[in-house]
């Protein structure tokens, strides 16, 4: 990186103000937007695109590019701005459909939707986790590949943040994981603008020390003027020179630079500013008042020779990858095992027996799966919020990630369940890793910004939720899931899956590594019998969503519908009321989403119009079964918080006893 370059000092400004002033017009063009930041934060930001960022255009997706985070999401026309002048495929007219119905520059910056655009933000310090993410997956492809003279991996992660990121809670823990590891290749700007939506920072920010909270955390810390390009320089130079700790460049800048009568106010933040200020704006920075969305021919060039020389880059690492392939065949191979999804032949090879005389927790078998899987699939990394013993998600013998060795399997998240989610993003969205993380179900309520946001992007996440009824017992209700379920369920593009015993489980973490998009994986914490399983009955049936586990060789009076251990206890009362003469279908009911999926021939195989009696039967809120239920069916479910008792008692008192089912069944068909 050389960082004399030779780009003057006026054509740098040229080239910042030219981002405030499409900000300014994309703004007032969509009648919507968030101008201030971009023209506060356009100095530094030329500064670090132009002088230190490694990418490459032309392949947006060169897996050792640096990567780019605009966390303070609501700031996106800055983005827009700089891959347009940096030659992503991103045109002028593209600027001017700024948060236009089908446009590619929506509202807040979109993963998969733009391309250069590296994760979804604008949900405040999601983008502050999600780097960290990235950097420890950069740190941990560098240890699995890098040889001596062949730096396969080496790039930094860099974010711009807000005030407003960093008093979101999940900043901290981020900060704290980052500051643990020692990330030194995670280089944060910080926009310290001192303005939010209400007005100046000093209505509920002004009594903390940033600097010293990141200093605390293990950061190096960096305080400059935002509109100084030396300084921002300066202070990027030092930062890289630290390989031992993230670092934090707290930049003073003032929103709505530029603007007469809106800059360091609040206005600026998130409306446009009107034709009038508009007009005095430009002619502040010495641009044609009547002419919109104009980019001086200087700044394009001043931006090609940045363009040609990441080009350049990307080609000399393409080189470096053909020598690497000669010289270590079998590391380039793994690379590329690496960069692809697992292959569902390859894991279907792999044998996972569980004894039928034994019952056990689905917990407990998903950690046995787990074990298996590490063996065929090297990139599958993960762990807990603190909760590895109970969630059974400790890869043994596989090293531990930590600042000392970023080549272990396991990570400890530590007791930070929102930053957990969105770490996980980070290091899904950087590519090359599988993540995984566990904790109690009744906890994915911490984490659920991040989990909507891996949905939204659909990313390759698994999540381990255990604990995942009332009958995890005396630890009471505030351990105790019971809307869980239709929580997660309600968010689009997210994968549940409930399997009903250790069978169910394996197919269920076969879908979930082969599965585009995240997948919830929901465990119990008691045990449960391995059900009894025939070639027409077998566990593989999960990849469907829902499927016949018994009675399906029959007419039936009534269906069973249940997921996870009410398919047990839904078995055990057919058993029953086929004594009293009712025919009784049981169907395992994993996952609604996968089941939708599936064609209209096999759910009518599944649940079929004749028999309109169904009962849907699950530990959970019941909203969302009716879809399955037809205009006869009924619901058994909890609808209230559970109670601290022995799960047995629980089970009495809620009714979820073969008896209980029974009886409603009964009073059904009466």
């Amino acid at each position: 990186m050389d960082t004399q370059d030779g780009n003057s000092s006026d054509l740098m400004l040229l080239a910042s103000n030219t981002i405030r002033c499409l900000a300014l017009d994309a703004v007032q063009k969509a009648n919507s937007g968030h101008p201030g930041m971009p023209m506060g934060a356009a100095d530094m930001a030329v500064v670090l695109w132009l002088k230190f960022l490694k990418h490459n255009p032309g392949d947006p997706l060169w897996l050792d590019r640096d990567r780019f985070i605009l966390s303070a999401g609501h700031g996106s026309m800055l983005l827009y701005s700089l891959l347009h002048l940096s030659g992503y495929d991103i045109s002028l007219n593209q600027i001017k459909q700024f948060r236009q119905w089908e446009s590619i520059t929506p509202g807040h910056p979109e993963y998969g939707q733009t391309p250069g655009v590296e994760t979804t933000t604008g949900p405040l310090g999601q983008g502050f986790a999600n780097g960290v993410g990235m950097a420890l997956a950069e740190r941990h492809l560098a240890e699995v590949f890098n040889q001596t003279d062949f730096p396969l991996v080496d790039h930094y992660t860099y974010a711009l943040v807000s005030d407003g990121d960093l008093m979101e809670g999940i900043s901290s823990e981020a900060a704290s994981i980052a500051g643990y590891l020692g990330l030194g290749k995670l280089i944060y700007l910080y926009d310290c603008n001192r303005i939010t939506i209400e007005g100046t920072t000093d209505l509920t920010f002004n009594k903390e020390d940033v600097l010293l909270r990141f200093k605390a955390h293990g950061w190096d810390t960096h305080e400059i003027d935002g509109h100084n390009p030396k300084q921002v320089e300066q202070a990027l130079v030092s930062a890289r020179k630290n390989q031992a700790q993230p670092s934090l460049i707290l930049a003073h800048t003032h929103i709505g630079y530029g603007s007469p009568n809106f800059a360091d106010t609040a206005k600026s933040h998130g409306s446009p500013l009107g034709p009038e200020e508009i007009r005095l704006v430009k002619k502040n920075l010495g641009f044609d008042e009547n002419i919109d969305f104009h980019v001086p021919e200087e700044v394009y060039s001043l931006f090609a020779k940045s363009i040609e020389k990441s080009k350049k880059e990307g080609e000399q690492w393409l080189e470096l990858f053909g020598k690497y392939k000669r010289h270590f065949p079998d590391k380039a191979k793994l690379w590329q095992e690496y960069h692809r999804m697992p292959d569902p032949e390859l894991l279907s090879k792999i044998i996972v027996d569980f004894d039928p005389s034994k019952p056990i927790a689905t917990r407990g078998a998903s950690g046995e799966c787990l074990q298996k899987l590490s063996e065929a699939i090297p990139n599958l990394i993960g762990g807990s919020a603190d909760l590895a013993p109970s969630t059974k998600t400790l890869i043994n013998n596989a090293g531990v990630i930590s600042g000392k060795n970023f080549k272990g399997k396991n990570i400890h998240f530590g007791i930070r369940e929102h930053a957990m989610g969105a770490v996980m993003n980070g290091i899904s969205v950087h590519g090359g890793v599988i993540p995984y993380g566990g904790t109690f179900l009744v906890f994915s309520d911490y984490m659920r910004p991040s989990i909507r946001l891996a949905a939204l992007m659909k990313l390759h996440v698994i999540y381990v939720f255990t604990h995942d009824s009332i009958f995890v017992g005396e630890d009471g209700p505030t351990h105790q899931p019971v809307e869980h379920l239709a929580a997660l369920r309600c968010i689009p593009e997210l994968t549940v899956i409930r399997p009903a015993d250790a069978s169910e489980t394996w197919e269920a973490w076969k879908v979930a590594l082969t599965r585009k998009g995240p997948t919830a994986l929901i465990l119990t914490r008691q045990k449960l019998p391995v059900l009894e399983r025939s070639e027409v009955n077998r566990a593989s049936g999960l990849a469907s969503g829902a499927y016949i586990v018994c009675g399906g060789e029959a007419p039936a009076d009534i269906l069973l519908l249940a997921s996870g251990s009410e398919v047990s206890l839904a078995i055990r009362a057919r058993k029953i009321l086929l004594e009293k003469g009712i025919k009784t279908r049981v169907i395992s009911f994993p996952s609604w989403e996968i089941f939708n999926e599936q064609k209209q021939e096999y759910k009518k195989h599944v649940l079929p119009d004749d028999i309109p009696a169904r009962l849907a039967i699950e530990a959970g809120r019941s909203m969302g079964w009716e879809k399955y239920l037809g205009s006869l069916g009924e619901t058994h479910g909890i609808e209230r918080f559970g109670s601290s008792a022995p799960g047995n008692i629980l089970a009495e008192k809620y009714g979820f006893t073969p008896g209980s089912i029974v009886t409603h069944v009964e009073k059904m068909l009466s």
